[in-house]
């Protein structure tokens, strides 16, 4: 295929931009967050219906991924200080402990129970847990969402990844183990994703921290800001750790040690919407309902022990630690969304596990579309039953 036009490239951006604002317009006046309305209008301008997007834009979506998910990453470490953790990080530790550890354990537990062969439970389990933090995000976001069940799902969100990482790993192993394969190869590989990613994030939060708001003093500049997050998702692809916990460390660094904390957050913000446009549409357009007709029994049963495990996990976790039984009680449906993280574990199930790789990848694929679509409802949802919704900017949820 030739090169794209100029031409075509600005008309292509351009409309996709002008959807996005229709979606922001209509999410004021339904109750569909505008993640979801932009996943639906990235379907049906995708090739499974209208087949509208040029081909260059399958290309640049992978880079829209990075970028966005680091951001997202960034923007989460700002609820990492240490003031908000100590007045949350019990009940963010336990309830993100909970819910990660029950879904895994309810989704293995059952699926052996009705024969499911062990390793194929086991890679399951290890997916399940993954969570999809820029719909989250963006969710709270749109509403202006505010008051404790936010923070502490923020909180969760920036953290549940990492456990989900390292629950992932060990399951991944185990499963390999039953399969003859190298142990140790696998455990060092979620080892240095997890404390790679760490050490990447400490590497350029120092740094940054120091300099911001002296380049310009008491004002860092977008470029400043930007530069270093596009830098970490480089870096973190580069070297192979996870992008989205090297983002949160570098925001967590920054939020506790710069002066000027708040400012390269809200330089990040100013840049962070335009592109989540294009990121959530192109998400949409790689959705395929084919997959989901795919899935059968074990894709619906995965997707109800997983929805299960969120719910009483966050439950559990969040009466051990002594949180509002309002907070616990919506905490896990508004953790539903799932997407990029558990896709790309199992393209690396699929890679480890070929023979194996046909049954879990359809069932991931086919249930990321249900939990992207659903997922953003049920968080805006929980948010609405826990009464941190900004009504001024929604509609009122009685009609």
């Amino acid at each position: 295929m030739a090169d794209p036009s100029l031409a075509q490239i600005l008309i292509t951006f351009g409309g996709l931009f002008l959807i996005g604002l229709v979606a922001d317009l209509l999410g004021r006046y339904t109750f569909l967050p505008r993640v979801t309305l932009l996943l639906l209008a990235g379907f049906i301008i995708g090739p499974s219906i209208l087949d509208w997007l040029p081909d260059f834009t399958q290309q640049w979506f992978p880079i829209l991924t990075d970028i966005a998910l680091a951001m997202i990453g960034f923007l989460l470490g700002n609820n990492m200080t240490r003031a908000r953790l100590s007045e949350l990080g019990r009940p963010v530790l336990a309830m993100s402990i909970g819910e990660v550890l029950m879904t895994a354990l309810l989704v293995f537990s059952v699926l052996k129970l009705f024969s499911v062969p062990t390793d194929i439970a086991l890679l399951l389990a290890g997916i399940a847990p993954a969570t999809a933090p820029a719909a989250t995000l963006d969710v709270i976001n749109e509403y202006r969402a505010k008051g404790k069940f936010t923070n502490t799902l923020q909180g969760i969100v920036a953290i549940d990844d990492a456990w989900g990482l390292l629950v992932f790993s060990v399951l991944l192993a185990i499963a390999e183990a039953l399969n003859g394969n190298g142990v140790v190869e696998t455990l060092q590989s979620g080892a240095w994703e997890i404390c790679g990613a760490v050490g990447l994030g400490l590497l350029l939060g120092l740094p940054m921290a120091l300099l911001t708001g002296h380049i310009r003093p008491g004002e860092p500049t977008q470029a400043e800001a930007l530069g270093v997050v596009m830098l970490c998702a480089g870096l973190s692809e580069w070297l192979g750790v996870s992008y989205i916990l090297s983002a949160i460390t570098l925001g967590a660094i920054v939020a506790n040690l710069a002066k000027h904390h708040e400012r390269p957050f809200r330089a990040i913000e100013g840049f962070e919407w335009p592109l989540l446009i294009l990121f959530f549409l192109l998400a949409g357009a790689a959705l395929h309902l084919d997959t989901l007709a795919q899935v059968g029994v074990l894709g619906g049963g995965y997707i109800l022990l997983r929805s299960l495990g969120l719910v009483f996990g966050a439950w559990l976790g969040g009466r051990t630690s002594g949180v509002d039984q309002n907070v616990r009680k919506w905490m896990g449906v508004a953790l539903l969304p799932q997407a990029g993280v558990a896709i790309g574990m199992a393209l690396l199930v699929s890679q480890r596990f070929p023979e194996i790789g046909g049954v879990i990848l359809p069932v991931i694929l086919g249930s990321t579309v249900f939990f992207e679509l659903i997922g953003p409802v049920a968080t805006r949802y929980a948010l609405s039953r826990a009464g941190e919704l900004n009504q001024n900017d929604t509609i009122d949820d009685d009609r």
